[in-house]
C-alpha cells in the first residue's frame, strides 16, 4: 500500500508497510500511483521512455522492500504473561478548575469527589511491581482531577517508588499532569527534582483559557496558571515538559493559541481536538471538520517557519515523526497498551484499562487492594490491535496511530474495535503534515 500526497512543492509517496518516504517529481507521482494500482501507465500524458524509466525504478524499489511492500508478518508473541509497565495513579478525583469540556466531569469521574490515601498509592505501586515481570523501566503518571490537591499522596507515592526501585532493581519514571493552579515555589522545586516529565494544561489565549477553564468559584484561571507555569519551566532547565491544550468549537482558529503559547516562551507544545457528544456546545461537529483541516494547514506552515530559527524554534507534539527509528512493529500493531501493559487506578484502588475508562464500571478490571486482575477484560484489549480492525488495517496512517484511542471507540461507538471516525480524519491530516515538514527539513 502507498499513500501519495503533496505538501508545498513536494510530491511525496509514503510506502505504508516499510515506512519509506519518497520525494518524486510530478511525472513519477502520477506513474507510481497508477503502477501500484495495476493501471495502464502508458496511457498517462508523459513520454513513453520517461514512464518506462520510472516503472523500472519503482520495480527496483519494490525489490528492496521500499515501495509497495507487503504487509509484514507480525513478530511472534513472547511466551508467558504480558507485563504491566505503565500506571496512571488517580491521586485526586477532585479539581480546583471547572473545565467546561472535561471528560472527567470536572474531576469527579462521574462519582464522588475524593483523594487517594497514601496507602492505596503504595498498594498500587506494589501491584505494578508484582505484574512488571523482568521489565526494568516503568512509568507512573500522577493524575487527576488535579493531583496537586493531594501532595501528601504524591510525595508518598514517589518516596515509596524510590524504595521499590532499590529493592527490585527497577527504574520508575514519574510524570505529573497539572493545571498549575496549585504550584508554589516549594512544589515547583520538588516536581522539577522528582518528575521525569511534567504535563502542564493550558489552552492558549487568555480569552480561551478563561472561558473554557474557570476556577471552582467561576473566575478566570489564565493569569494564575500562567505565572506558575512560566516559573516552573524557567527552573526546569533541559528536563522534559510540555504544554498540553485543548481546542473546541469555540476556537477553531487554534493556530493563534499555539502562537500565543510560543510567544510566551514555551517550546514544547500539544493542542488536542476536544472529543465530546455532538449535543455539547463545545463539540467539534462534522460540519466543522473542513475548517479544522484548513487550520491544521495554517498551523503546519507556522510550525515549519518557526523551526527555522533557534529563537523561534518549537516542537509541536502532533507534527513529530521519526522515520529512521520509532516504535517497533509489535508496538505499532498493539497501540498504547491500555488494559494490557497500561492501567489506571482510582482513589479507591479500582483498576481500569486507562484513565478515560474510569467511571465505566463495566470496564473495572480489579483492585490493587485485593490484588485482583480480570484477565477476561484484559484479553479483550489484548485482542484489540491493528490486525483485528479491518477499517484500520486498510488505512494508510495505521502505523502512526496504531488503531486510535480505544476509549473514544468505546464511548462513542460502543466497541473498542471500532475507531471514532472524526478523530481518524484529524489524525490522517496531521500525519500528512508531519511527513511534509519532515520532508522539507530532511530532503534536498
Amino acid at each position: 500500500m502507498i499513500h501519495a500526497f503533496q505538501f508545498h512543492d513536494y510530491y511525496l509517496i509514503l510506502d505504508v508497510e516499510s515506512g519509506a518516504l519518497h520525494s518524486v517529481d510530478e511525472a513519477a507521482f502520477a506513474v507510481i500511483q497508477a503502477w501500484e494500482k495495476g493501471w495502464d501507465v502508458y496511457g498517462l500524458p508523459y513520454p513513453e521512455r520517461q514512464i518506462r524509466e520510472i516503472v523500472q525504478e519503482a520495480e527496483e524499489l519494490k525489490n528492496t522492500g521500499r515501495l509497495a511492500a507487503e504487509e509484514p508478518t507480525p513478530p511472534a508473541g513472547e511466551s508467558g504473561e504480558t507485563v504491566i509497565k505503565s500506571m496512571c495513579l488517580h491521586v485526586a478525583h477532585d479539581c480546583n478548575l471547572r473545565c467546561r469540556y472535561c471528560f472527567a466531569d470536572t474531576g469527579e469521574f462521574h462519582g464522588p469527589r475524593g483523594l487517594m490515601p497514601p496507602e492505596v498509592a503504595r498498594k498500587a505501586l506494589d501491584f505494578l511491581i508484582a505484574h512488571s515481570g523482568h521489565r526494568k523501566h516503568l512509568e507512573v503518571d500522577l493524575f487527576g482531577g488535579e493531583p496537586l490537591m493531594n501532595m501528601e499522596t504524591v510525595r508518598a507515592a514517589v518516596s515509596y517508588g524510590r524504595e521499590l526501585e532499590k529493592r527490585f532493581d527497577k527504574q520508575i519514571n514519574f510524570t505529573i499532569t497539572t493545571n498549575g493552579l496549585g504550584l508554589t515555589d516549594e512544589i515547583i522545586d520538588y516536581l522539577n527534582e522528582q518528575m521525569h516529565n511534567i504535563v502542564l494544561s493550558l489552552d492558549g489565549r487568555p480569552e480561551v483559557q478563561d472561558a473554557m477553564r474557570p476556577t471552582a468559584n467561576g473566575k478566570g484561571s489564565y493569569d494564575l496558571c500562567l505565572q506558575n507555569m512560566k516559573k516552573l519551566v524557567e527552573r526546569r532547565g533541559d528536563k522534559e515538559y510540555y504544554i498540553r491544550g485543548t481546542f473546541t468549537r469555540k476556537n477553531l482558529d487554534f493556530t493563534q493559541d499555539v502562537k500565543h503559547l510560543r510567544n510566551l516562551g514555551f517550546q514544547q507544545l500539544s493542542l488536542e481536538p476536544v472529543v465530546l457528544p455532538d449535543d455539547s456546545p463545545y463539540a467539534i461537529l462534522e460540519e466543522d471538520v473542513t475548517r479544522v483541516l484548513e487550520e491544521y494547514d495554517t498551523l503546519a506552515d507556522y510550525v515549519f517557519q518557526s523551526r527555522q530559527k533557534p529563537e523561534t524554534w518549537l516542537n509541536f507534539f502532533h507534527f513529530m515523526v521519526d522515520l529512521s527509528g520509532g516504535p517497533c512493529l509489535k508496538k505499532r500493531i498493539a497501540g498504547c497498551g491500555a488494559g494490557v501493559e497500561y492501567v489506571a487506578v482510582t482513589p479507591e484502588g479500582d483498576i481500569y484499562p486507562c484513565h478515560q475508562f474510569v467511571g465505566h464500571t463495566e470496564m473495572k478490571m480489579g483492585s490493587v487492594i485485593a490484588g485482583e486482575l480480570n484477565e477476561a477484560i484484559r484479553s479483550q484489549f489484548q485482542g484489540c490491535t491493528l490486525l483485528d480492525k479491518e477499517e484500520c488495517r486498510a488505512c494508510w496512517a495505521k502505523y502512526f496511530c496504531s488503531g486510535g484511542c480505544a476509549a473514544n471507540a468505546y464511548i462513542y461507538n460502543g466497541d473498542i474495535h471500532k475507531p471514532y471516525a472524526r478523530t481518524c480524519t484529524f489524525l490522517r491530516k496531521r500525519t500528512e503534515l508531519a511527513l511534509g515538514i519532515y520532508a522539507l527539513e530532511h530532503m534536498e
